[in-house]
């Protein structure tokens, strides 16, 4: 096996010994350094450019050992071989236990210098191997980071730019003298402004995979509220949501349904009277499977019939659940209207 260019720390208090390491195995740019006690020897390390240290177990004032546990516990330590004269297992279980990358048998022969000569050579592979998936896994992270930032200042703009369209959608509505264009364009806006709580949501989220439906829910009842309420609609919108993470691209179609269902709600389910109650309830009905129910207790539609008004919404609801693969049912009550809509997730 060719050896690798390393600085390697030889802790001996045989000096004989020391001097026989340095010269088999500093070869091929190894340099062996060699001091005889373990004060030395942590003077030197904390020098630095110690690729491996080889640690004898007898020494002069005491045993490897407590350098051995010194050294492990320490940030960035070099991996040790231990060498030890002695045939007890105890001393080499002792020795890895302690944080040791291998062991060495001291014998009288070549072969003692032989096996420490590959046991070193294998340390410092396999500490190169350590370092150089360290550092991917600290570049990947910094990558993973950076275009986490990055895709959050997109999300943080994208959300911007929405909320100025459909800020400029509901000026123009009010410059509007025709009722059913008026409508339309409010209409627009909402739609707008059910997409744009999406990406509200996902530049302060940690994961953009997901988002946390009981919280972009409550936004998006608390904005169609306060639009109703600037349009002069008393419905008040009830949420009642389980805390469930489901895939952002999902997400955004659940918001525009329950944006066009809610709304269509505010606008015919109270015809008769002014005030009115919308109930909204997001759950987990069984694993895999979400749903929203979307109820009043205004004069009721079967989801059959007539439509009111121009119908955009109804084929919004219908175009989107069905790119959705959801199923959506309008589900026959005492009074009023209830739509439940189920999605695999």
């Amino acid at each position: 096996m060719p050896n690798t260019p390393a600085n390697i720390l030889y802790v001996d208090d045989d000096p004989a010994l020391g001097r026989l390491v340095q010269r088999v195995l500093g070869r091929e740019g190894r340099e062996i350094i060699h001091v005889t006690c373990a004060d030395e020897g942590f003077e030197r390390l904390a020098v630095g450019d110690i690729d491996v240290l080889v640690l004898d177990h007898y020494l002069g004032d005491g045993t490897g050992l407590g350098m051995l546990e010194q050294v492990a516990a320490g940030v960035e330590a070099p991996p040790v071989v231990y060498v030890t004269g002695s045939t007890e297992a105890a001393i080499a279980v002792s020795a890895l236990k302690a944080g040791a990358a291998d062991y060495v048998l001291k014998t009288v022969g070549e072969d003692f210098l032989e096996l420490l000569s590959n046991a070193v050579e294998q340390a410092i592979m396999t500490s190169r191997l350590r370092k150089s998936r360290e550092q991917a896994e600290r570049e990947l992270r910094a990558a993973k980071e950076r275009a986490e930032l990055a895709l959050a200042e997109v999300n943080h703009r994208v959300a911007n730019s929405l909320a100025l369209v459909a800020a400029l959608v509901r000026l123009q509505a009010s410059a509007v003298a025709d009722p059913a264009a008026k409508e339309a364009l409010a209409e627009t806006q909402g739609r707008i402004s059910a997409i744009a709580g999406i990406h509200k949501r996902l530049y302060t989220t940690d994961d953009v995979r997901f988002v946390e439906i009981d919280s972009y829910l409550g936004n998006l009842a608390s904005e169609i509220q306060a639009s109703m309420s600037l349009d002069g609609s008393a419905a008040d919108i009830k949420l009642v949501a389980e805390p469930i993470r489901i895939p952002t691209d999902k997400a955004v179609s659940v918001g525009v349904i329950v944006n066009e269902l809610v709304t269509n709600a505010a606008k015919y389910a109270y015809r008769d009277r002014e005030v009115g109650e919308i109930r909204v309830k997001a759950s987990q009905v069984v694993p895999g499977t979400f749903e929203i129910i979307v109820e009043d207790d205004g004069i009721g539609w079967t989801g059959e019939g007539k439509v009111h008004g121009t119908g955009v919404g109804s084929r919004v609801i219908a175009a989107t659940a069905s790119g959705l693969g959801a199923s959506l049912n309008y589900e026959a009550v005492a009074q009023g209207t209830r739509a439940r809509l189920q999605i695999e997730i």
